[in-house]
């Protein structure tokens, strides 16, 4: 699973990061960002809860 978040959409409310603070951090300009390129199979489910629980759709999932 490979996923990003896109930083024009981040409003930096923090619910992935909250969610899922093994996958999703702050990067330097205060938006949340993916610690993976692929993300590691035991956190996909993790993950997945906070791509699906970002309320504004930041999170994607890679093609």
């Amino acid at each position: 699973m490979e996923v990003y978040v896109d930083p024009d959409i981040c409003i930096s409310c923090g619910t992935c990061i909250n969610i899922c603070p093994e996958v999703y951090d702050w990067d330097e300009d205060g938006k949340a960002h993916c610690l993976y390129e692929e993300v590691p199979v035991d956190l996909e489910d993790c993950a997945q809860e906070a791509l699906e629980s970002c309320p504004v759709d930041a999170i994607k999932e890679a093609e």
